[in-house]
């Protein structure tokens, strides 16, 4: 009778145990789906998300067929490179209507080819100057990631794509002959990318791009507030070659790329920028790095977070730069790792230096025609 009453009492823990639980969970869902409700009310941002893991999975899909990469150089990997054109074309497109939006993402794709191309054609002279001599062509088109915003949302993402391109280029160590695969790369991220944009319709709303500064004054000479972006964002990327010319980095493209990113508007938008990017890389990477042991066992998983974390970067643009770049850090660390990079240090450096790029920024924005703020 007590063996009887005992299993009974037992059963009756272990059923309000995962009563407890299952409620537990329950109010976590709640939770999460109230806390999406807050940042992105009208539901459209996370649509946007969900068409920035479409287009790249999509472009990343169609470049893995066999028909296509027997037809490209060995060595390169035109699912990625496609990937990358659709993936931030996505991300700079800004526009309303299907006809408007598919436009803008065919320019935007031929830009981040235009990089591409670029850098493969002249990477290779660049290189002779030794260490750090193909960066020198980053620096470019960090001027141009600045200095294009004079032309508002369209020339923003214009020139944020012909430094993306040239990234992309630099980190495959693309050269002369791989210019075929460049425009194959090219026709498959203008598709990845148009597609979904056509299938979510009318369900996302244009993004609005700060108000440009008053131009400052040197003397009888006047600088536009576009050509002081242009000239911090070129000047921080320089010195990112210099250090590394000097000192060797390890990531030093990453370093330049949040130089670029960061330059804003006014001096005191960088230096928001810069402070919402630190926050959100000590986040993301630690959290990154925790998860290295599902990339090397789990990978599926891996690649499910990032697409969830990618949304989140979406959702979270631009309001909370924070988040979206405590988002991104992750997503680079755990695909990194999924790709098989398990080196620790290499990430670490990724993630330090991506910080050393922000100062830079933030110091260039100071000293270099800073910038003040327009009040309404």
């Amino acid at each position: 009778m007590d063996d009887e009453r005992n299993i009974g009492d037992t059963r009756t823990r272990l059923a309000d145990t995962a009563l407890t639980f299952a409620q537990s969970g329950a109010r976590r869902v709640q939770a999460a789906l109230a806390w999406l409700d807050r940042v992105d009310p009208g539901t459209h941002r996370r649509i946007k998300g969900l068409r920035l893991v479409t287009a790249y999975g999509l472009a990343a899909s169609l470049g893995a067929l066999q028909d296509v990469t027997q037809s490209v150089p060995p060595g390169v990997s035109v699912g990625a490179l496609a990937g990358g054109f659709a993936l931030w074309a996505s991300v700079s497109e800004a526009r309303t209507t299907r006809f408007e939006s598919s436009r803008d993402l065919a320019v935007l794709c031929i830009a981040a080819a235009f990089g591409a191309l670029t850098f493969a054609l002249f990477g290779s002279t660049f290189r002779e100057f030794g260490r750090g001599g193909a960066e020198l062509i980053l620096v470019t088109g960090a001027f141009f990631a600045g200095y294009l915003k004079r032309f508002g949302l369209a020339g923003a993402g214009i020139g944020s794509q012909l430094y993306i391109g040239q990234l992309l280029a630099y980190g495959m160590d693309l050269r002369p002959g791989d210019s075929s695969a460049i425009l194959i790369a090219l026709l498959i991220g203008m598709l990845a990318a148009i597609v979904p944009r056509v299938l979510s319709g009318p369900a996302e709303h244009p993004a609005l791009l700060p108000a440009l500064a008053s131009e400052p004054a040197y003397g009888r000479h006047v600088i536009s507030p576009a050509t002081a972006m242009g000239l911090q964002a070129a000047c921080g990327a320089l010195v990112v070659v210099v250090l590394n010319r000097v000192f060797g980095l390890a990531e030093s493209a990453w370093a330049i790329t949040a130089c670029v990113y960061v330059v804003a508007t006014s001096a005191v938008g960088t230096a928001e920028r810069v402070r919402r990017r630190i926050y959100g890389t000590l986040v993301g990477v630690p959290i990154g790095i925790v998860c290295l042991p599902l990339a090397e066992h789990w990978p599926l998983v891996v690649w499910a977070l990032s697409a969830f974390a990618m949304i989140v970067y979406a959702m979270a643009l631009p309001e909370r730069y924070d988040i979206a770049c405590g988002a991104f850090a992750f997503v680079l660390i755990v695909t990194m790792a999924a790709s098989g990079v398990h080196s620790v240090e290499l990430l670490t450096a990724r993630a330090w230096e991506t910080l050393l790029g922000g100062a830079l920024g933030l110091v260039a924005s100071r000293v270099i025609f800073p910038l003040r703020v327009v009040r309404g």
